[in-house]
């Protein structure tokens, strides 16, 4: 159930919270494409954060929470007890915890498609851009645990609607440049329907690519993502 978007009644939070300005989200490393993805950063706990800091803690503290065991569903409670912070103290900086998924989720979209839009500028053979970008993909999810289960809407299953809408559109704009890229491999190989070849096979891909990550996050983590990719791939014939 999403908290209220106001304090609780009588509650001031933690005086080390009061007033904090807003803060940048949370920092991505720069990366080139075929270099690890990025990874949420950690930061080094302290008792009283700076301005700015305690909104990325809560950030980088639930998606550390989500990648333990059966922690599909985290609440503001125990994000609060393993900050050691009041769950007031959170609603200083998010005004509901459909808020903090949101901000993970920002951090999805920009990493994976800063390095997805890097793959389309370096790399004009479009049969690599199909390789690399679902790599970076699975690669991002194989490195964030957490993040994984909020990209296949696991850990959305309770929480706001707008979440999993605003998943799937990552994932609907992942097969839009896969399907651009097919559709150049098509009209090369000489097809006479390559729109229609292309649409075909970014949804396969697109599936295959969600597949693993389901599969990765539901057998606990132990089910790598990249497990034989280059032999899966060939097998789309992509």
């Amino acid at each position: 159930m999403t908290p209220s978007s106001d304090l609780p009644a009588g509650a001031s939070g933690d005086s080390e919270d009061a007033a904090v300005e807003p803060t940048p989200p949370l920092r991505d490393e720069a990366i080139v494409p075929g270099s690890a993805p990025a990874v949420l950063p950690v930061q080094a706990t302290r008792k009283r954060p700076r301005p700015g800091e305690r909104r990325v803690q809560i950030l980088e503290t639930l998606a550390t929470m989500l990648q333990e065991p059966g922690a599909e569903r985290v609440t503001t409670a125990a994000l609060a007890a393993k900050l050691e912070v009041s769950e007031a103290a959170l609603y200083r900086h998010f005004a509901s915890k459909a808020q903090m998924f949101e901000g993970l989720i920002e951090f999805i979209e920009q990493s994976v498609f800063t390095l997805v839009n890097q793959i389309v500028e370096r790399d004009a053979d479009a049969r690599m851009q199909v390789h690399k970008v679902l790599a970076v993909l699975l690669q991002f999810g194989e490195k964030n645990p957490g993040m994984t289960r909020v990209m296949v809407g696991d850990a959305l299953v309770f929480e706001n609607d707008r979440l999993t809408t605003r998943m799937n559109q990552f994932f609907e704009r992942i097969e839009s440049q896969l399907r651009q890229s097919l559709r150049q491999i098509a009209e090369g190989a000489g097809s006479q329907t390559p729109t229609v070849d292309a649409q075909a096979q970014a949804s396969a891909l697109t599936a295959f690519a969600v597949g693993r990550l389901q599969r990765f996050a539901r057998s606990g983590f132990k089910k790598s993502p990249t497990e034989h990719l280059d032999v899966a791939l060939r097998l789309f014939a992509a």
